[in-house]
């Protein structure tokens, strides 16, 4: 489990990497389904497949996902967004910007990987 948790962690570290070294310019075109304001997971990889949360709200359940993507727009205290998701038993939460950022506002999940919780906050 713990291996899984850390190639996730692992990647987002990565992935902030690439945004810190990368000009803020515009954000990114909405994802399938996803417009600005909202919160969206995604069956595949790269806000692929099957729309599986949309949320403009604070949200729970248990969901399969690969990608998730904070499509928010700036709005003080209430556009960052803290996701809770489970692998193996255990649970990890990740802090995601607002699109385009500056930090990370999506991300790709390892299969097997389930979001249990989507809640809106002000900064990371």
């Amino acid at each position: 489990m713990r291996k899984q948790v850390l190639g996730i962690l692992a990647t987002a570290a990565a992935f902030t990497g690439v945004m810190a070294a990368a000009p803020s310019a515009s954000a990114e075109p909405n994802p399938p389904g996803c417009p600005k304001g909202y919160f969206c997971a995604y069956s595949g990889e790269n806000q692929t497949g099957s729309l599986v949360v949309k949320a403009a709200g604070n949200w729970s359940g248990n969901v399969a996902f690969r990608s998730a993507f904070n499509n928010g727009v700036r709005y003080p205290g209430a556009d960052h967004i803290n996701m809770t998701y489970a692998v193996e038993g255990g649970t990890e939460t990740v802090c995601l910007h607002y699109n385009p950022g500056p930090g990370t506002y999506k991300g790709n999940a390892a299969p097997g990987t389930r979001i249990v919780k989507v809640v809106w906050r002000g900064e990371c």
